[in-house]
């Protein structure tokens, strides 16, 4: 049979296309690197100031940085084979002159402050990002000045964000380097002037300004005015304007001066209802809080130890010179600075007590005494405090569970009774939110009758009534409540059976409760405290007393534990954020 199937004919020609790929551009640089070595075909020769010569080829050194190609291809320069490079070290050239040709540069301790700024001169971009990512991972108190003075000089916004955090987070031991003395004016205004800046006391300002200007004097002593502008000297006490600023001979003979100096005096002067002259040099600046805390259950009895927790070093610090007072119980904050401690917290042989300790650990020599005591006798009751008015609520007595609440007030030293709660409410935990108080929680004991509680109920003040809200996920004895962001939330606590380590979270606008992630231990009775964005939650126990602490961070919703754990383990404590007095110095281990 014959064949029938045709071949079909050939189209239109079709032009081909085949792409050849080098794979070797890093032989081809090898090579380019050897001909400079061998000095073969350079045709531009670079000596740095101390008459020192590098050889290379104009159009490899263009490829690569944007101030060679100017160089070679719009100015005189193009037609020389040889240049004078000013102000750059030659270790510094030849290392960039090497990572041209290989792609390869190794920025050391010794190196980096010479290789930024050439870097910065040549446009290296690439290395003079990594220069600055060096010096930003080796950030330390004694070389923070360099890498902010060479972040400022030479445009390296990232550096210079981070030095200059690390400066305001450890200004009191960074004024005490060498390099401070040299910062320039505009350098030290720019530092001082800073709200967020941290120091123990504003007598630390003063002083470094004061020493800045006499390393100088001669071409300093004019510009002291300008900077005892942003001095927050009214801050500081009285006895030390009285002793340092008046008797200061540089401002004593400084009349521009003076202005300062008696502006501090007068603000000491004013009476509590004088109006408080508004500028920056009697505003604080941004809150510089620890954790501060009181007491714990031991086996039989409480621990009357105190200790606080410094976030700048991130270290548990033993009081020695302020004494706990004889019981424990709920903690609150009046003013800033007056620390209250209401009540009894804790089961076993502490008994419901009326007592109310104050601390103000503003004073000269601060320590706990005795004031008005509450109209009933209280243990594991909740405490808050808004405006000037301290709130004790629930808790139990002898027997059973209470429902009663009272509020003293700050100004006139006595206690009333409010409105009382809808349940009783042992181991309950207040929060404060909206100038709202927040009952959490708790346990109902009445009769033998015993109920754990995921109940809220709010107290309007303006109205002295109390109405229920949205009820917790789970029940809630004894847990940790802090406010953040305007927002109330709720962790750990024990519910008959188990502890929590589960978190939930309540927003007002929604009116309901959310689940956050778990925290790493379970914790029935801890201390929760809000510092610096964070809501830290301490201590407290499981089957035993903890003693580690950890903090939720809403911006990212994690709980981090805090890396270094408290000095003794506690449970059925007192714990508040609280503003840095001199009392709490900070020291490193």
């Amino acid at each position: 049979m014959q064949n029938t199937k045709q071949i079909s004919k050939p189209s239109k020609s079709v032009t081909s296309i085949y792409e050849c790929k080098n794979s070797s551009y890093a032989e081809i640089f090898e090579v380019l690197k050897c001909l400079r070595e061998d000095q073969v075909l350079c045709d531009i020769k670079l000596e740095t100031d101390d008459g020192r010569v590098i050889f290379g080829h104009k159009v490899v050194l263009s490829s690569a940085s944007p101030y060679f190609h100017a160089m070679f291809t719009n100015f005189s320069e193009k037609n020389q084979d040889f240049v004078v490079i000013k102000n750059i070290d030659y270790t510094a050239l030849q290392l960039l002159i090497d990572f041209i040709y290989s792609g390869k540069i190794i920025v050391t301790e010794k190196n980096v402050q010479v290789l930024l700024p050439a870097a910065n001169f040549l446009q290296l971009m690439e290395v003079k990002e990594t220069c600055c990512d060096f010096l930003q991972a080796q950030l330390n108190i004694t070389n923070c000045i360099r890498a902010y003075v060479l972040a400022d000089l030479h445009s390296c916004k990232k550096l210079l964000i981070s030095s200059e955090l690390f400066i305001q987070q450890h200004f009191s031991d960074v004024v005490n380097v060498d390099e401070f003395l040299s910062l320039s004016p505009e350098q030290v205004v720019n530092l001082i002037s800073r709200d967020e800046l941290i120091v123990l006391s504003e007598n630390i300002i003063f002083e470094c300004v004061i020493r800045w200007v006499k390393h100088d004097l001669v071409s300093r002593k004019c510009i002291l005015p300008h900077l005892m502008e942003y001095v927050r000297l009214p801050l500081t006490s009285l006895n030390y304007i009285l002793k340092n600023a008046v008797e200061e001979p540089l401002l004593k003979n400084c009349p521009n001066c003076k202005y300062y100096v008696d502006e501090a005096l007068y603000f000491h002067s004013l009476k509590p209802d004088d109006l408080i002259p508004q500028n920056n040099r009697t505003k604080p600046r941004l809150e510089d809080k620890v954790i501060f805390v009181i007491g714990a259950l031991g086996f039989l009895e409480g621990y009357l130890s105190t200790e606080w927790y410094d976030p700048k070093i991130n270290q548990w610090q033993s009081f020695t010179t302020i004494m706990t007072p004889r019981f424990f119980g709920g903690l609150a904050v009046v003013k800033d600075n007056f620390v209250f401690a209401v009540g009894r917290i804790g089961y076993g042989f502490n008994s419901p007590d009326h007592s109310v300790n104050v601390i103000d650990l503003s004073s000269e020599s601060p320590h706990w005494k005795p004031t008005t005591n509450m109209l009933v006798k209280r243990r594991n009751l909740g405490v808050g405090v808004i405006n000037n008015y301290i709130y004790a609520v629930g808790g139990s007595d002898e027997d059973s569970s209470v429902n009663s609440a009272e509020a003293f007030d700050c100004r006139t030293q006595a206690w009333r009774m409010i409105s009382s709660m809808s349940t009783r409410r042992d181991s309950v935990v207040l929060g404060v939110l909206n100038n709202l108080l927040y009952a959490v929680g708790g346990v109902y004991n009445q009769n033998n009758s015993i109920q754990y509680l995921k109940s809220v109920e709010c107290y309007y003040p303006s109205i002295d009534a109390w109405k229920p809200v949205a009820e917790m996920c789970v029940p809630r004895s004894g847990a940790g409540v802090g406010v953040l962001d305007g927002i109330l939330y709720a962790v750990g606590g024990y519910d008959g059976l188990n502890t929590h380590r589960s978190a939930e979270a309540y927003q007002p606008s929604t009116g309901v409760w959310t689940s956050i992630p778990d925290m790493h231990f379970c914790r029935y009775y801890p201390g929760v405290a809000v510092l610096n964005g964070l809501l830290y939650v301490v201590g407290g126990c499981d089957s035993r007393s903890l003693d580690s602490a950890e903090f939720y961070n809403p911006s990212t919703n994690t709980w981090t534990m805090v890396t270094v754990s408290l000095n003794v383990a506690r449970t059925f404590f007192g714990v508040v954020a609280i503003d840095r007095s001199r009392y709490f110095s900070t020291r490193r281990s």
